[in-house]
C-alpha cells in the first residue's frame, strides 16, 4: 500500500468532531485575516480561502450570522451572499483564467457538507486537465501555488475592486 504523508493536516483531522466552535463564526471573530485567509469583509457576508482546496483559488462565501439552512437567511444577507460569489467569480476569471468553474453549496452533512452547521458557498476555478491521474488513481491532488500566494493575489484583487 502506498502512503502519501501530510503532517499538516493533523491539526485539522485530530480537531474534527470534538467540541467547540464554528469556524466560520470563529474566523472572523479573531480580526486577523491574513492567518485565517479572509481575502474580504462585506457587510453581512465575507469570501475566504478554503484551507484544504480543491483547486489553487477554492474560494467559500459565509454569512457572518450562524445559518445552517439556506431557507433561513433573510433576503438581505442571501442577496449579499449571493454578490460575493458574483464578484469571487470575478476575481478568479481575472486573476487565474480559468476554463470553467463550480459554484454551489453542501446543504446538510449528507449531501457533503463538511462543517453542515453554518452554510457556505464554494467557488471554485476549474481548468481541463485538472483531474488528471493523481486525483484519479492516486487520489491526491497536487497544488502548484502556496495558500500564502493564492492569498496575496486574491487579497489584492478584492482590494484593487474597492478602491
Amino acid at each position: 500500500m502506498d502512503r502519501l504523508w501530510s503532517p499538516w493536516r493533523y491539526s485539522y483531522v485530530s480537531a474534527c468532531g470534538t467540541p467547540g466552535g464554528c469556524i466560520f463564526c470563529d474566523k472572523p471573530a479573531e480580526q486577523d485575516d491574513e492567518a485565517n485567509l479572509i481575502v474580504h469583509r462585506g457587510r453581512l457576508c465575507y469570501v475566504l480561502l478554503n484551507l484544504y482546496p480543491y483547486t489553487n483559488g477554492h474560494l467559500m462565501v459565509a454569512p457572518f450570522a450562524h445559518v445552517a439552512e439556506f431557507e433561513e437567511l433573510d433576503a438581505e444577507t442571501a442577496a449579499e451572499l449571493v454578490a460575493l460569489a458574483q464578484a469571487s467569480v470575478r476575481h478568479l476569471k481575472s486573476v487565474y483564467k480559468p476554463h470553467g468553474l463550480n459554484v454551489g453549496m453542501n446543504l446538510g452533512e449528507c449531501a457533503g457538507a463538511g462543517v453542515a452547521g453554518h452554510l457556505h458557498m464554494h467557488v471554485l476555478p476549474r481548468w481541463v486537465g485538472d483531474a488528471n491521474f493523481m486525483t484519479v488513481v492516486g487520489e491526491t491532488r497536487v497544488m502548484p501555488e502556496d495558500l500564502s500566494e493564492t492569498y496575496r493575489k486574491l487579497k489584492q484583487s478584492f482590494e484593487g475592486a474597492a478602491g
